[in-house]
């Protein structure tokens, strides 16, 4: 799971935000592209979605008891020891200045609705319960994105994982799964209603993108490339859509070699995203 989130994210952020014309053009599945905008960042490399998975998954597999105070230690250490782009201007740098989870809490205003909380929630869906999922999902997302609608969106992007996880139906019916579970209307519209054209900044705007490729079918490839297609906040929505897709069996798993070969692989990089990856169902 962690590695095919992890293409989708570096896939995706060559692309997020770009104009609709570049990616028209360089959406092909051919292999990763730098981004118009940020010539200095090697293509390949995964932002800040999948930095913040791997602090979660790593938690998850520690088997320690969530508090914030150790959630928020966890995300500074993860940025400190291998620092990423994608993170929001303010919150990127609130992390460079911090030097632990204490200060990290004591500095953060998390009132916000965005995609950061939705992003990172994958693994947490591999719990065996459903409660499980949203106790986590909630509790994380409380660290950085206090709000109804930042909260749903990781409890509804987490929830998507745990339905292909433990094969819990088809994957058509993953969308309206998660809206029988998550009801209340936070702004989204009903994680079922469908998604079309560009993918703003709000969280249930990338989860129900997400949702909509999930429940269209096919193979990771066509999900990689659809996301992509909306234009707009595309990594998060291929890194929500990847996480689950790649715990169904429904899903061909399909994505392009290159794609896997050319994945950043440093310290932290795929080697070692294969190696949690592993541990991470062992213990889930």
């Amino acid at each position: 799971m962690l590695v095919e989130l992890a293409i989708g994210d570096a896939y995706g952020g060559s692309f997020e935000h770009a104009y609709p014309s570049f990616v028209a053009e360089h959406n092909t599945m051919a292999g990763y592209v730098p981004h118009p905008g940020q010539l200095g960042v090697p293509a390949g490399r995964y932002t800040d979605d999948t930095q913040m998975t791997i602090a979660i998954a790593e938690l998850l597999v520690s088997g320690r008891r969530w508090t914030p105070p150790l959630l928020a230690e966890q995300f500074v250490r993860a940025y400190h020891r291998d620092p990423h782009d994608g993170y929001a201007p303010r919150f990127h740098q609130l992390l460079s200045e911090v030097q632990d989870g204490e200060e990290l809490l004591r500095r953060l205003q998390p009132q916000s609705d965005k995609s950061g909380a939705a992003m990172r929630a994958g693994p947490i869906g591999l719990l065996p319960t459903v409660d499980d999922v949203l106790y986590h999902a909630k509790l994380q997302a409380r660290i950085t994105h206090d709000t109804p609608a930042g909260i749903a969106a990781a409890q509804a992007a987490a929830l998507a994982v745990h339905y292909c996880h433990h094969r819990l139906g088809p994957t058509a019916d993953v969308a309206r799964w998660v809206e029988a579970i998550l009801p209340e209307d936070v702004g989204h519209g009903g994680w079922a209603r469908p998604w079309s054209g560009k993918i703003g900044p709000q969280g249930w705007m990338s989860v129900r993108a997400a949702l909509t490729v999930l429940a269209a079918g096919g193979g990771l490839a066509r999900m990689l490339h659809t996301c992509v297609a909306f234009t707009g906040d595309v990594d998060t929505a291929a890194t929500i859509a990847l996480a689950a897709a790649s715990r169904s069996p429904e899903v061909a798993q399909d994505l392009p070699p290159v794609l896997w070969r050319d994945l950043e692989n440093g310290e932290f990089g795929r080697d070692y995203l294969v190696r949690l990856d592993e541990q991470l169902l062992r213990v889930t």
